[in-house]
């Protein structure tokens, strides 16, 4: 048994080393980080986080030490499926996504780790283990890049190790997406894997026309075309556009999968660990996804889902995030020939340079 005796979370507000740009943030200079460290009675600590766009944060936060703390604190670690019942019943009546994912997700990601720590295991290894080498993709953030600023950008992941590269569409006209698309498959060659993501911009007849319109340039998928609530729409799209999509990033359950899977509106399910509720509802996804013989991938926060991924047979490419934390992390993530490499570290690995993210905190 390994009791939690101590939580202790907070709340950063931090810059981007360069303005990025979607279809429906729009420009984005920042995001919030959320961390949570919990402490066991051995003085064995588990590091967990979650972020959000540039606001919510700070809700997030008070759900973590105001409603969910008291749940976990003084209970054993190691039942990590009955803590993260609680935190969800917790909250449930005024919850149900959102910020309670959110909050539930940087504490049960936090268990996960001190779990995989106490094991000696790399997370990983821990969850099962099937190959630590992912492929993985650059998520450009790119929208309202100039062409030629995105054919360098493309030059610059290559040069970083990557061999699939992720674009902005939902430009102001579909003329102008497949113009990009177009020139970026022709810069980067016919075998290149290219993905292009829509952030939700389009109705879903707007989506099948689109998906038609990319249909000669050989993209590994379309993501998120339109809205994530309109799952027959997503379904008409996967089912009249002729193209593979991936979705769910913006999906905060299980439940959500479920629904969206079942109905037939993706080709890639998308989920997000920091998101849809952590480690415990990741690893369900990816074991639906399987039943349904589908590809998982992934959204965010990639130097902890590189575990997640090495441990799901099915998983396809692992997202690497444009909001990187690569600058506060004392041991980054490795990309080697277009993979991404599991650490062998105990836990997941990851560990904040808290003094350099000290100017940043806001709560």
């Amino acid at each position: 048994m390994s009791t939690i005796e101590r939580l202790d979370a907070a709340l950063y507000r931090i810059p981007l080393p360069v303005a990025l740009s979607d279809s429906t943030h729009h420009t984005i200079t920042h995001f919030q980080l959320i961390t949570v460290t919990v402490t066991d009675a051995d003085g064995a600590t588990g590091l967990g986080y979650t972020y959000t766009v540039d606001s919510g944060g700070a809700a997030v936060l008070a759900l973590i030490q105001h409603d969910l703390a008291p749940v976990v604190i003084g209970q054993d670690a190691e039942r990590i499926e009955a803590l993260w019942q609680a935190m969800w019943w917790r909250l449930h009546f005024g919850g149900r996504g959102g910020q309670t994912s959110l909050a539930v997700a940087a504490i049960d990601i936090a268990l996960w780790d001190l779990a995989a720590k106490r094991a000696n295991a790399p997370l990983w290894r821990h969850l099962g283990g099937f190959d630590p080498h992912v492929p993985c993709y650059a998520g450009g953030i790119d929208l309202d890049f100039p062409l030629d600023r995105l054919l360098a950008q493309a030059d610059d992941f290559q040069a970083q190790g990557f061999r699939a590269i992720k674009m902005k569409v939902g430009r102001p006209s579909l003329r102008q997406d497949v113009e990009r698309v177009a020139a970026m498959r022709a810069h980067l060659g016919d075998d290149f894997a290219l993905m292009a993501d829509a952030n939700m911009r389009w109705s879903a007849d707007e989506a099948i026309r689109a998906a038609r319109a990319v249909q000669p340039y050989g993209l590994v998928w379309l993501e998120e075309p339109t809205i994530p609530d309109d799952i027959a729409g997503q379904a008409r799209i996967v089912r009249e556009g002729g193209h593979p999509i991936a979705a769910g990033e913006n999906l905060k359950s299980l439940w959500e999968f479920k629904e969206l899977i079942a109905a037939g509106g993706v080709t890639f399910p998308e989920p997000d660990v920091a998101i849809v509720g952590g480690v415990t509802v990741f690893m369900k996804v990816a074991a639906l996804a399987e039943a349904f013989n589908l590809p998982v991938t992934s959204h965010g926060v990639h130097d902890l889902t590189v575990h997640l991924l090495a441990a799901a047979p099915n998983r396809s490419y692992l997202e690497v995030h444009g909001f990187g934390l690569d600058r506060f992390i004392a041991e980054p993530m490795r990309i080697v020939e277009g993979r991404a490499i599991a650490p062998e570290r105990p836990g997941h690995g990851v560990a904040f340079d808290t003094a350099a993210l000290a100017p940043f905190r806001t709560g």
